[in-house]
């Protein structure tokens, strides 16, 4: 599974005006918890940059002072003015403890509805999972190939092993629908059907 490596200093400076000095220099604070205690420190923003702006479930194994961390993002938050990144949240990973992770959905596949003529519409990127560190992945695979036209496929048909979801399972993951000119086919097909006469019998043979 890919991991992000991010080289920080402990962060002694709290407070508004301590984070704006630190901004300034173009540095981000952030904070590590989940572990034996929680650490604050401070990170150049370019550091965190293929972490945050991805889809990609990643590790982050943060080094502070000569001290690794493997973590998760847990939260993250930009500037209300700026958009610039203001502050990254981490959740320490230990191997004994389950964590909470939102894992993204990978379709594969093609299905067998948009072959027929429809189309595929997704409704969910990731699920949220409860597990091991050690189970962490980079995505959850769906497979598509049996997905009929008007069907659904719902959290609950997703084979997740090693993995409790914690999403409702009766929402629907991805489901394929009728496009309008599959509508018009149908349409056009069924007087056509309806209205076809009945073959005759033929007469029977003289004797």
């Amino acid at each position: 599974m890919k991991t992000i490596t991010i080289e920080g200093q402990l962060r002694t400076g709290t407070g508004k005006k301590a984070t704006r000095q630190l901004r300034s220099q173009g540095l981000v604070p952030g904070v590590i918890y989940g572990g034996t205690k929680e650490l604050n420190f401070q990170a150049p923003v370019l550091a965190f940059k293929s972490l945050v702006y991805t889809p990609e479930f990643q590790l982050a194994n943060i080094s502070v002072d000569g001290q690794a961390y493997n973590c998760i993002l847990k939260d993250i938050q930009f500037d209300t003015v700026s958009n610039a990144l203001s502050h990254v949240d981490f959740l320490q990973l230990v191997d004994d403890r389950q964590v909470i992770a939102d894992i993204p959905l990978k379709f594969t596949g093609t299905a067998a509805g948009v072959k027929a003529g429809g189309k595929l519409v997704t409704k969910m990127k990731s699920l949220k999972v409860k597990t091991y560190p050690k189970y962490l992945k980079e995505n959850i695979e769906v497979d598509l190939t049996d997905l009929e036209v008007n069907g659904n496929i719902r959290v609950e048909d997703v084979v997740t092993e090693n993995y409790e979801v914690l999403n409702s399972p009766r929402i629907p993951i991805a489901s394929v629908v009728m496009t309008r000119q599959l509508k018009q086919e149908e349409s056009a097909a069924a007087p056509a059907a309806k209205g076809a006469a009945p073959a005759k019998a033929a007469p029977a043979a003289k004797k």
